[in-house]
């Protein structure tokens, strides 16, 4: 049985659990608060040292880390990624894409208005996070304005990696109506088969 230790409002940890979904694999889940400080106890930490969910733990005990590498070990041999070469290539651009250009300002502004409640004492952090999350989503509608998938090969693991954050975005105080092709790919997203959203 594959175990999950994740934080059911996390885009990251919703990523594992959903392709965990899509391909037909039965999970435990295990809630683990990182804001309760559970991320952070010894036993914990013996599994990921970085003191981050998600992780994964296989049958035969082998850990997994870093939700976009969790992602690409589930869709190994699926259509969900594309055998190597070029095809594969463009969904590893948005995997990085999303780590780097996307999840730190989308996921961090819903952080910071959401759940840590600190919107008042963060003012210049949110600035920057609303400045450089909405540059992410130019580089998006630039894609998607003309294309129903992030990549030619329908719908991939980038696609399940950037919706992750993208569709709960309006907490972070952004408003995809500025992004039609975003909020339309959004809308195709929901409705591939097994997908249960964050909300």
């Amino acid at each position: 049985m594959i175990t999950v230790w994740g934080q059911s409002i996390s885009g990251n940890c919703w990523k594992v659990a959903q392709i965990l979904r899509s391909t037909g694999l039965p999970f435990t889940w295990v809630e683990t608060s990182s804001h309760a400080g559970e991320t952070r106890t010894p036993e914990f930490l013996t599994r990921n040292p970085l003191g981050q969910v998600p992780v994964v733990s296989l049958a035969d005990g082998t850990v997994l880390t870093q939700s976009n590498a969790i992602l690409a070990h589930f869709a190994e041999g699926t259509p969900f990624l594309p055998p190597p070469g070029l095809p594969r290539t463009r969904v590893l651009e948005w995997l990085f894409f999303e780590q780097y250009s996307h999840e730190p300002y989308v996921a961090v502004a819903r952080n910071i208005i959401a759940y840590q409640k600190t919107r008042a004492t963060q003012r210049d952090r949110l600035a920057v996070c609303w400045d450089k999350g909405a540059a992410a989503f130019d580089v998006m509608e630039h894609r998607l304005a003309s294309h129903p998938w992030l990549t030619d090969v329908g719908p991939t693991i980038a696609d399940l990696a950037l919706f992750a954050y993208s569709h709960v975005a309006d907490e972070g105080e952004f408003d995809l109506a500025r992004w039609p092709g975003v909020s339309q790919w959004v809308m195709r997203v929901r409705g591939l088969p097994d997908l249960v959203p964050l909300r």
